[in-house]
């Protein structure tokens, strides 16, 4: 008998992280930045994002796609903000 608690064997866990770029791709997020690192039973998302909401909402869908196994996360928020000066060109 398995325990329901514990994490699923390292095949389901490259299955789920398959699953969960193919979401991050085709959702709303259309987010191909992002790479998913399986290390040990962990998985790393690296990449750049356009802004804090999008990083909070992949590594929400992260976190539900990959319970049972740690997620790590190193995801930049790219600097959106208006220069606060103009380009000097001499």
């Amino acid at each position: 008998m398995t325990d329901p608690a514990a994490p699923p064997p390292q095949s389901g866990l490259d299955y789920r992280v398959a699953h969960l770029a193919e979401r991050l791709a085709a959702g709303r997020l259309g987010e191909l930045g992002v790479r998913l690192e399986t290390r040990g039973d962990a998985v790393l998302l690296t990449g750049t994002v356009p802004s804090t909401e999008c990083r909070d909402e992949i590594l929400r869908l992260a976190r539900e796609e990959l319970a049972h196994h740690p997620v790590h996360s190193d995801l930049l928020v790219a600097g959106t903000s208006s220069p606060d000066h103009g380009e000097d060109l001499t």
